[in-house]
């Protein structure tokens, strides 16, 4: 059974600055959980309404019924589990390889599938502006399918870390180079920027490269893409042997 209390913890994660206070957040399904279970995140206590996840001691398990599954989730349709996790502290970044740079994506969804996507990729960097939406969201939480526990990501003032850094800058523009003809290195900072606005004109003026996706319809009316999609063009492109 869960106690109010614990409802009431449990759904105000739902909120930014309660993750922050309390400095948990929380995931729900199993193929999810297990992939953080199986990683170095800390368990802070599972709920389940099966007698499954036979590596979690009985102290930090609960088995509850499927309304009080619902009760606490912040999915429509509730899985058969949800588990809370203390928040990690942020790793230092690792400057090697390709990095991601991503300039204010602001929906949940594309950040947890752009996270996925870097997994499926092999890229262990991931640099968030400060405006880009929350790492433990649990909607980007649930979009990660468990990669939020392989890729490491940092949020910091990208116009600092990009004027800095000596690695080469890529970014995305309808008037960039084609990426199907561009000759695209192992190593380099790759942005992606907002949904709406694309790159921002501060970190545009440090972009060194400029690529693009080029449209082959014959009415070439479609606007733009979606940025998880065209991270996954991009990323695929830059892993072309």
């Amino acid at each position: 059974m869960v106690s109010k209390n614990q409802i009431k913890l449990i759904t105000s994660l739902q909120q930014k600055k309660y993750r922050i206070a309390n400095k948990l957040f929380f995931a729900e399904g199993v193929k999810g959980i297990q992939e953080l279970l199986d990683s170095n995140f800390d368990l802070e206590h599972l709920y389940t309404t099966q007698n499954d996840f036979d590596q979690v001691f009985n102290e930090k398990k609960t088995i509850i019924t499927e309304n009080d599954l619902r009760k606490i989730s912040a999915l429509a349709t509730p899985n058969s589990c949800l588990a809370l996790f203390k928040m990690p502290l942020e790793k230092p970044i690792v400057q090697t390889g390709l990095i991601v740079a991503l300039d204010s994506i602001r929906d949940p969804g594309n950040l947890g599938t752009i996270l996925r996507l870097c997994d499926w990729f092999g890229i262990q960097q991931v640099l968030c502006s400060t405006e880009t939406v929350d790492l433990f969201n649990p909607k980007v939480v649930q979009a990660t399918m468990g990669s939020i526990a392989r890729v490491n990501v940092n949020f910091i003032n990208l116009d600092v870390f990009l004027a800095q850094t000596t690695m080469p800058i890529f970014g995305t523009f309808m008037d960039g180079a084609s990426i199907y003809q561009s000759v695209l290195p192992e190593q380099g900072v790759i942005i992606m920027g907002n949904e709406a606005n694309g790159i921002s004109a501060s970190l545009e003026k440090l972009v060194q490269n400029r690529l693009t996706i080029p449209r082959f319809g014959d009415l070439q009316k479609t606007e733009s893409l979606n940025v998880a999609t065209a991270t996954a063009i991009v990323l695929s492109e830059f892993r072309r042997a």
